[in-house]
């Protein structure tokens, strides 16, 4: 049940990141309360995911698969160029959730 709550806390901290982005610097009221509330829901759901999830396993899919996942949204829906240096940086943040997630302590 932990990696479900983790699942749907990934989702709302890309929902969260892309209303940011199209919250205009808080500008926009509704993409603003949107925003918020999927980072509250995007916590909330994380911490229940850690009370089975050890932390370092979940924070480190949390994070790589949120910066991927974003980074994709952000080359196709905001039309954000990308570059080898950046697409290399993220491959090194997945190989570190692979290892993390083979060999960390929970293994």
């Amino acid at each position: 049940m932990g990696y479900l709550f983790l699942a749907f806390a990934i989702l709302g901290e890309i929902l969260g990141t892309n209303l940011l982005k199209a919250s205009n610097g808080f500008s926009s009221t509704w993409e603003t309360l949107g925003s918020l509330a999927s980072y509250f829901a995007c916590f909330y759901l994380l911490a229940l995911a850690m009370k089975t999830v050890n932390l370092n396993v979940a924070y480190a899919l949390w994070a790589g698969l949120g910066i991927v996942l974003t980074t994709i949204l952000a080359v196709v829906i905001w039309k954000e160029p990308i570059n080898l240096a950046s697409i290399l940086g993220i491959g090194l943040i997945l190989l570190g959730v692979v290892i993390l997630n083979l060999y960390g302590s929970g293994h």
